[in-house]
């Protein structure tokens, strides 16, 4: 396994910073992250850093980590995997409990994912040298949603700009036969999201069978992503050409989820934060490759460092996959004149943890 390449890699923390970040989405909510920073020397001695970047949903619990702090990273570690089991001891939300318990391994990967591109520094190597595999140009999918009431507004400025651009898009009952008939049109829907795993958000998506036929016979290529399997929607999957095409996201936090999955899967959304160490993200990545898993990865609204490190993960272990990891500008509210079409070609002086 990979991880038995990096997990023997020494580490020294010197000193640590947080940096919040803010900035408006093309989803109508304002997005705030933490920037955690791990510092230390270098192999000759030099200051270098290691970052990560905590993707949990509320801002309120970036606030408090600003005003807390971290517990005590500093100190000298034997390896990375020593180190892991150090921070899998450690209270991360020092103010409190989170309002989501998700949120846990959200942090835990920031602090883990910094202090790799900060082991990696320390060794005088990158992620891609470390586990001896190449970087190959990485393909990738826009996410965006169509609006209250839906239209395809935003899909239709987005091809302007980059006619070849695939979508991920989340499916409502909102959704009218004139807009699922302009998507088809466009022959650029790769990723289906029902979302039918979240509960109290503001992304919940119950089971609507009606939907589900309607959108299958729609999109028979597109990936069917996270359906809720209820008395009503269970038929539907009966299928084998649909339950192929099925992937699974929000129930992912590790390689006990997939193995308790109603059926096995065929297709996997890797979200790293949603595992929150290293050993069970590579873990879960070897699983999918000896099992003949399709993966690919997702993202969720990075602002910083924790966007190209999705990227170059895709590029390492996924890159032809719908990676649902776009370059951030395609996130912004307003669609840029300019944007980069997929593939992104990999950076060819990356260092550390980091797609560039």
């Amino acid at each position: 396994m990979d991880y038995d390449r990096l997990a023997d890699l020494p580490l020294a923390i010197e000193d640590v910073s947080l940096s919040r970040r803010e900035r408006e989405t093309s989803s109508d909510f304002t997005r705030v992250t933490t920037i955690v920073s791990l510092s230390g020397s270098g192999p000759s001695g030099e200051p270098v850093t290691g970052r990560g970047e905590d993707v949990t949903y509320d801002a309120d619990e970036h606030d408090a980590l600003a005003r807390t702090g971290l517990p005590d990273l500093a100190g000298e570690y034997d390896s990375i995997h020593s180190f892991s089991a150090h921070v899998s001891d450690l209270d991360l939300f020092p103010a409190g409990a989170p309002t989501r318990d998700a949120f846990r391994n959200y942090r835990r990967w920031g602090v883990e994912s910094a202090a790799l591109d900060l082991a990696l520094r320390q060794a005088g190597t990158d992620l891609a040298s470390a586990v001896d595999r190449d970087p190959a140009p990485m393909h990738f999918v826009a996410s965006t949603r169509l609006g209250d009431p839906p239209t395809t507004d935003r899909v239709d400025e987005l091809l302007e700009r980059v006619p070849d651009v695939e979508f991920k898009l989340d499916p409502t009952d909102e959704w009218t036969d004139d807009v699922i008939d302009a998507l088809v049109e466009t022959d650029a829907v790769r990723i289906l999201d029902l979302k039918g795993h979240y509960e109290g958000t503001d992304v919940d998506n119950p089971g609507d069978p009606e939907l589900y036929e309607r959108l299958f016979e729609a999109f028979p290529d597109a990936v069917i992503e996270d359906p809720a399997l209820t008395e009503e929607t269970r038929p539907l999957f009966e299928d084998p050409a649909v339950r192929e095409r099925v992937s699974w996201d929000a129930p992912i936090h590790g390689l006990d989820d997939v193995r308790d999955l109603p059926f096995e899967p065929a297709r996997l959304n890797v979200k790293p934060s949603r595992f929150g160490s290293l050993g069970s993200l590579f873990e879960t990545l070897a699983y999918g490759r000896e099992n003949d898993i399709r993966l690919y990865g997702g993202g969720q609204f990075e602002l910083g460092v924790g966007r190209g490190q999705l990227q170059l993960l895709a590029s390492l272990y996924y890159p032809d996959g719908p990676n649902d990891v776009a370059p951030r500008a395609y996130n912004r509210p307003t669609v840029p004149d300019e944007l980069p079409a997929s593939p992104l070609s990999p950076p060819s002086d990356a260092t550390g943890f980091r797609w560039a």
